[in-house]
């Protein structure tokens, strides 16, 4: 799918202009809100906070500090390496650290691990409805791999009904198909918008925007002709990977259960030296080194408040990309605001992002109104 949509994707992608690359990234945003778990509002909030964040560094119009404090690191903004290693690694380490060392390891012997002819003739339809699920959530904007995997699960689990045999969640391989099939799928095709767009649908496409920006490589229409190596050795990398996945979950499986005993109080401090050395490559900078550390500190209190730090990486990424095109845009315009509802490319995604607002509202219009039926 990736190798037969991208490169059509990509040259529609030229006609984009900064008008609606702006009003595509406001609506991604708004659906990584809608399809964020727990609180909109947290979600909009961490949103938002990121934007702030990305704003942080040199003005891309007048070339002027901003928001830097007199700190000649931050004229070149935060990096998005020491953010997401901060969060998502020192923040999830803080957590861990809560939950002691006691911890049951799957010690027992299995018998056959490869799924018989049988089996693959029982979830061949599951395969198949996960795989199509997975690839058109993946797509979209704020979805990827694990709300594929949920929705093939919640889908394949109704068409099985209450009679399945054995009972989803008791050992039925069609609950195990559907999702792991979604994941596989949505996990690739999220590199669509990415490849095409230069927009990260999701937080592992954001790491991913950083990796190649790292990399002097700019995601975009442009990255299929400009690097057509690039392209096609991603495509290839899959099947590669994909294969190098089965031998090393099946045959070595023994092997990764066993690092599973190597207490915690050795493998926290190897984790915390490996994210140090990572991000102070990067730059060659302490300062990085400083900056990991006081996300992680902020990535534990967000965990601990559940606020997700997913839409914060979002909107962190696309801030300085939203502002750019807002600016290009408006100065194309001659300050006009009416070049965004003109374009039919950025009505039209416009008019998604206000159907999703009110997908947004109804939730609470519904039980303000609920609320009120029932004081009457």
């Amino acid at each position: 799918l990736v190798a037969a949509f991208a490169p059509p994707l990509s040259e529609a992608a030229l006609k984009f202009g900064p008008a609606d690359y702006f009003s595509l990234m406001v609506l991604g945003l708004l659906a990584a809100v809608v399809l964020a778990h727990g609180s909109v509002v947290k979600a909009i909030a961490m949103i938002v906070l990121g934007i702030v964040m990305g704003l942080i560094g040199t003005d891309v119009n007048s070339g002027v500090a901003r928001y830097s404090f007199d700190v000649p690191e931050l004229t070149d903004g935060i990096g998005f390496v020491a953010v997401a290693m901060g969060i998502f690694g020192i923040g999830e380490i803080l957590i861990n650290l809560e939950k002691g060392e006691a911890r049951e390891v799957f010690t027992a012997k299995v018998g056959r691990l490869l799924p018989t002819k049988q089996d693959f003739k029982d979830c061949a339809g599951s395969i198949t409805r996960g795989t199509l699920l997975g690839s058109l959530l993946g797509i979209l904007p704020g979805g990827g791999a694990l709300l594929a995997s949920f929705s093939a699960y919640s889908l394949e689990k109704k068409i099985a009904g209450p009679n399945a045999n054995p009972p989803f969640g008791k050992g039925n391989i069609r609950g195990v198909a559907a999702p792991e099939s979604a994941n596989n799928a949505g996990a690739q095709t999220s590199f669509i918008p990415l490849l095409t767009l230069g927009i990260p649908p999701n937080a592992v496409m954001a790491l991913m925007v950083g990796a190649m920006t790292i990399h002097n490589i700019q995601p975009g229409p442009q990255v299929i002709t400009a690097n057509p190596q690039l392209f096609w050795g991603l495509i290839a990398s899959m099947w590669v990977g994909n294969a190098m996945l089965v031998i090393l979950n099946l045959p070595l499986i023994g092997m990764w259960v066993q690092l599973l005993k190597i207490p915690y109080r050795l493998l926290y401090p190897m984790i915390l030296v490996f994210c140090c050395i990572g991000v102070y490559t990067v730059n060659n900078t302490t300062f990085d080194v400083w900056i990991i550390a006081a996300f992680g500190v902020i990535g534990y209190i967000f965990t601990k408040l559940e606020c997700e730090a997913a839409p914060l990486l979002l909107g962190f990424i696309l801030g300085p990309m939203m502002e750019e095109n807002l600016r290009r845009a408006l100065l194309l315009s001659r300050g006009s605001p009416s070049v965004f509802y003109e374009r039919p490319i950025s009505a039209t995604m416009l008019v998604l992002s206000i159907i999703l607002l009110i997908i947004l509202a109804l939730p609470a219009i519904r039980k303000k109104r609920d609320e009120t039926f029932v004081e009457d």
